[in-house]
């Protein structure tokens, strides 16, 4: 029974950034196909994924609640699942502000950034599967260092966008708007990295 409970908390932390995964190729769907009419359908879409991935949540947080023995402490367990639910949160924020913003047109750059926020997800998605094993896997601390160069990359598009953005566009509200958009692009990145040193943090503990 304890292998059967100690499995259910990984396979759980699997299923959320799957969602995670699931949420940021719609967003980039949306962005690359981008259709200001069909905007509130596809946040229908986004918001359907992240409500099942607070489902997700909330079953593993009733189990944790009732739980005599966890295989990572009690703390860890709510702090990963809080980090990885922000990571999907903060994916549904993007798209809020195309939505929010009446954006008409997806700049470029903003597809590289959201590029990465996909090939960061789906790393974090690689990491999730051998998490379960963190005393014995060969790659997990691969998969972790991958996401931090991501955000690195991540951060350098940031200010390569912003920098194109303020000599490129003359409109003021097109930048406010711009510069919130990728900033949120960015932060979802930093979401994912603080799921990476989530984890990273418990395998050092329990070494």
């Amino acid at each position: 029974m304890a292998k059967k409970q100690d499995s259910f908390y990984f396979d759980t932390f699997s299923t959320c950034i799957d969602y995670s995964c699931q949420a940021a190729h719609l967003l980039n769907e949306v962005m690359r196909t981008f259709s200001p009419q069909q905007i509130g359908e596809r946040l229908d879409e986004m918001h359907a994924i992240e409500h099942a991935a607070d489902g997700k949540k909330h079953e593993l947080l009733n189990v944790l609640n009732k739980a005599f023995m966890t295989p990572i402490e009690r703390e860890d367990i709510l702090l990963l699942s809080q980090n990885i639910d922000e990571v999907t949160d903060k994916i549904e924020d993007v798209l809020l502000r195309l939505y929010c913003n009446n954006v008409q047109v997806i700049r470029p750059d903003a597809l590289k950034l959201s590029e990465v926020v996909i090939r960061c997800c789906e790393e974090a998605k690689n990491m999730a599967r051998e998490f379960s094993d963190f005393k014995h896997s060969k790659t997990l601390h691969g998969h972790i260092v991958n996401i931090n160069t991501m955000e690195e990359e991540a951060d350098d598009l940031f200010i390569s966008s912003l920098r194109t953005l303020h000599t490129t566009c003359a409109d003021p509200l097109e930048i406010i708007v711009w510069r919130e958009i990728y900033t949120y692009l960015e932060k979802c990145v930093d979401a994912c990295e603080h799921v990476a040193d989530t984890v990273e943090s418990v395998v050092m503990k329990n070494s």
